[in-house]
């Protein structure tokens, strides 16, 4: 009992700690209708760290981590270049383009590695399962840290996100917020990006958002409703995969899509029984 414990206890940790921000940024994502940014910035920050590991880096390594955020920076600025504003074609197809070419290039990358398909696979589902403290604690750090600028620039964000018109009517410079929001974005997901992978980031940042909106008007509620989804699910898949001896990562993803598939279920059975009264 006490080895599985220890073998448990900071993947737990991370499962509790690291996925309360990517809701909130999630909730953000989902109001401004760019549902893939963050598949698509993960794409590239990963493509980061397959360029990293090319040149003879290891996954841990403050290179890697550096290589992976430079990257992310220059797909923060591409995004903000694309920002809607008059502009002839939707962002949502420059989105799809940045995943489209980070994912192949990544390929490309890995065809040069000797494990690649096994590096593919970690970019992909990441090894949560495996985590060291360091990487729970600094990520945590970063996150906390993260949090605290969004709330000091709360009105700032909220209006970009939530109120754009009302914001650029009270003078708000909305392509520099859209920048700084794009910045901290992209380092939130290279930093979980190394420990989950792609899916389970672009999973934690949009379902339990979704799930949050399907329920709830407020900013609070939905984001009350995203973290208990995205503590109910990611320990579910946990203990799951744990138990079934599964892909960490995947299992999470799984268990955060049965818990939307069963919220939408909950919500039509509420609709229809409100409709019948």
């Amino acid at each position: 009992m006490s080895e599985a414990f220890s073998i448990m206890m900071w993947p737990l940790l991370a499962c509790l700690l690291l996925p309360g921000i990517l809701v909130y940024m999630g909730l953000h994502v989902v109001r401004r209708e760019i549902i893939f940014v963050d598949l698509a910035l993960a794409q590239v920050a990963a493509m980061g760290i397959c360029l990293a590991i090319v040149l003879g880096h290891d996954a841990h390594d403050w290179q890697t981590t550096a290589w992976s955020a430079g990257f992310t920076l220059i797909g923060a600025i591409i995004l903000t270049l694309t920002r809607p504003g008059g502009m002839r074609v939707p962002q949502e197809a420059f989105i799809g383009i940045v995943y489209v070419v980070a994912a192949a290039a990544g390929l490309l990358l890995l065809s040069r590695s000797t494990e690649g398909n096994e590096e593919l696979r970690r970019t992909l589902v990441g090894e949560i399962l495996l985590v060291r403290p360091g990487e729970v604690l600094q990520t945590f750090g970063l996150f906390a840290a993260v949090g605290v600028v969004h709330y000091i620039f709360r009105r700032q964000f909220l209006l970009l996100s939530f109120d754009p018109d009302r914001g650029k009517a009270q003078g708000l410079r909305l392509w520099w917020w859209d920048f700084f929001f794009y910045i901290l974005f992209g380092a939130v997901v290279t930093s979980f990006v190394r420990i989950g992978g792609v899916l389970l980031v672009f999973s934690y940042l949009i379902i339990p958002a979704v799930c949050g909106r399907l329920f709830a008007n407020s900013l609070r509620w939905q984001l009350i409703i995203g973290w208990a989804v995205a503590i109910f699910a990611g320990l579910g898949g946990l203990y799951g995969s744990y138990q079934l001896d599964l892909p960490t990562g995947a299992a999470i993803v799984c268990a955060l899509g049965a818990v939307l598939v069963i919220s939408e279920g909950v919500r039509f059975i509420c609709c229809c029984s409100s409709r019948r009264h």
